[in-house]
């Protein structure tokens, strides 16, 4: 049986985002760390909690398309027909960010990594927010990624704002990321 978070637990979690707040998740495959996308010091936060460079940017997550739309550049109907053929689900693409993009969400790179996800506990956080967040797996660089709530707290302590309870997705491994423009997988 499926462990769902409750609403309240949800409207907690929006409710730190919005404060600047870092806080962790289950997805698809591990649990995910996220922030608000738009507050740079919750980004820089995060970032120093995992240990990871900027340069590498981020990952984007969501419950439907146009709570990605702010952050990326106008895209070809065409491209539009790959993402509709592979969300809601487990494919992260890279899409040109938009120009007012910031760097603490693409590090070196022109796109932007952003996913419409399929995994319960995840679209009901967003929708609760109704916007996208900030995801990447709950673990120090180079260590492997929490798959469980005691996880998360035996690797960060109560460094984390809050706790998103709820069980994780079936996938093994973490999500896979195309390049839109050319279909290239970057990460499988």
């Amino acid at each position: 049986m499926k462990r769902f978070p409750s609403h309240w637990q949800l409207h907690a979690a929006a409710r730190w985002v919005r404060a600047g707040g870092v806080i962790a998740y289950p997805t698809e495959a591990v649990f995910g760390l996220g922030c608000d996308p738009g507050d740079r010091c919750a980004v820089e936060r995060l970032l120093a909690l995992k240990r990871r460079s900027a340069a590498k940017g981020l990952i984007l997550i969501a419950s439907e398309w146009n709570q990605l739309q702010p952050w990326l550049d106008r895209i070809p109907a065409a491209w539009h027909e790959k993402l509709q053929s592979s969300w809601p689900g487990p494919t992260t693409w890279l899409i040109p960010a938009a120009k007012h993009c910031p760097d603490w969400l693409t590090g070196h790179h022109d796109t932007l990594a952003v996913r419409v996800s399929a995994h319960p506990p995840v679209r009901r956080l967003c929708q609760a927010l109704d916007s996208a967040i900030v995801s990447t797996s709950a673990n120090r660089s180079g260590q492997r990624p929490a798959r469980s709530v005691l996880e998360v707290r035996l690797r960060f302590g109560y460094q984390i704002d809050f706790v998103l309870p709820g069980q994780i997705g079936t996938l093994t491994k973490p999500t896979e990321i195309r390049d839109l423009a050319s279909g290239t997988v970057v990460r499988y």
